[in-house]
């Protein structure tokens, strides 16, 4: 007996940030409006479209997008609201949801396979985002497919606050038309190494040889191949409610030496916020842990202007550290996390812009993705690692 057609519904919530800024301050709505710190040292955690209009999007510098924006409004954001309606909306989809996936703070994955017995996915599907719009007052779009690509290439398609249905067997068609930059996991370097073998559309990649790709590009050529058919096995994974990065070690010795803490928070800082651009997300929130030889296991967390650079999280990290640490006493275990993360920069080049700082980034992380994450380290991380 053949198991069902998948059947995947992708919830996202439109410029999630500013539309929450919207609702609480009406008198933003319309105007070019970007989230985040006003510091030349701050990104972009979100913008509204009348802002993207001028060029502006996220995870790009404040004052590259000022630049681009003159008139651009910037407010810092309210965090806790952002998580309370998060927290609305995953609340709204879990009750009604047979199974969820919560891929971010304003992203969702919705399976529905085999629910057509029962009811109209797409009546059902529409119901869910009216409940949503109406209890939140929030924007918010869907894309409906096969698969969890189809229905996120969808859900792009469908913005702002629409939907889109790709009924099945209708992938190749739909996605034909489009850039190859479309597909989730062609970033900037992949598109170049593609337009270079004179593949720009989905199509010309469909119907691209699989063994010459396989020779350019490594394995990510068959994979992007199989994407251009429409074709992708993710699953949707069950709801779960914690989403960060987080690294921590527990020591062979109970540890005393100041210096070599300091030095290994450094080490660990630089390690997740590396991860955390490679996954083209920002953090909001970060929080350091200890562990005494006792047992006794502390912990303190602070939001902080959305950022994925090592050095505007390592003072972060280094303050809550010395909040946190009994002077003079050993440590068994340190660990550091990064929380309450966003999609917002998911589907941008994080570094378009010809800011210094994101050129210094890319370099390093060029480098760290051809030789491996601890081949480049900041000084204050380096001291004492082969204690």
């Amino acid at each position: 007996m053949s198991s069902p057609s998948r059947l995947i519904a992708h919830f996202d919530l439109d410029a999630f940030f500013v539309s929450v800024e919207c609702l609480n301050d009406p008198s933003l709505k319309g105007l070019p409006l970007a989230v985040g710190g006003s510091s030349d040292r701050s990104v972009v955690a979100a913008c509204s479209y009348e802002a993207r209009k001028y060029g502006v999007h996220s995870a790009m510098p404040m004052k590259t997008a000022l630049r681009m924006c003159p008139h651009l409004k910037v407010v810092s954001g309210t965090r806790g609201e952002y998580s309370r309606y998060s927290r609305i909306v995953t609340d709204i989809i879990g009750s009604a949801a047979p199974l969820f996936e919560k891929a971010s703070i304003d992203e969702f994955y919705i399976d529905l396979t085999g629910m057509e017995k029962f009811f109209r996915p797409i009546e059902w599907t529409l119901q869910l985002r009216e409940q949503i719009i109406k209890t939140t007052g929030l924007p918010i779009s869907f894309g409906m497919g096969a698969n969890k690509m189809i229905a996120k290439i969808a859900t792009d398609a469908a913005k702002p606050n629409g939907y889109l249905f790709i009924e099945p067997g209708k992938e190749v068609e739909f996605l034909d038309p489009m850039k190859v930059s479309k597909i989730p996991g062609v970033g900037d370097q992949t598109n170049r190494d593609l337009l270079q073998l004179g593949i720009e559309t989905i199509r010309e990649l469909r119907l691209a040889n699989p063994d010459m790709l396989l020779r350019q590009l490594g394995k990510l050529g068959p994979e992007l191949w199989n994407k251009a058919h429409g074709r992708h096995s993710g699953e949707v994974n069950p709801y779960q409610e914690a989403k960060s990065v987080s690294t921590e070690n527990t020591y062979e010795t109970d540890i005393t030496d100041l210096s070599f803490l300091e030095s290994e928070l450094v080490r660990m800082t630089e390690k997740i916020a590396y991860e955390l651009r490679q996954e083209n997300k920002l953090a909001g929130c970060i929080a350091v842990k200890i562990r005494y030889p006792d047992f006794e296991t502390t912990s303190r967390q602070t939001t902080i202007p959305y950022t994925f650079y090592d050095d505007e999280l390592i003072p972060q990290a280094r303050a809550l550290f010395r909040q946190l640490y009994r002077k003079g006493c050993a440590v068994r275990l340190l660990g550091v996390r990064l929380s309450e993360l966003t999609a917002e920069a998911k589907q941008t080049n994080l570094f378009q812009d010809i800011d210094r700082k994101s050129d210094l980034y890319k370099a390093i992380d060029s480098v760290k993705n051809q030789f491996g994450k601890e081949s480049i380290n900041k000084a204050g991380g380096l001291k004492n690692r082969n204690l």
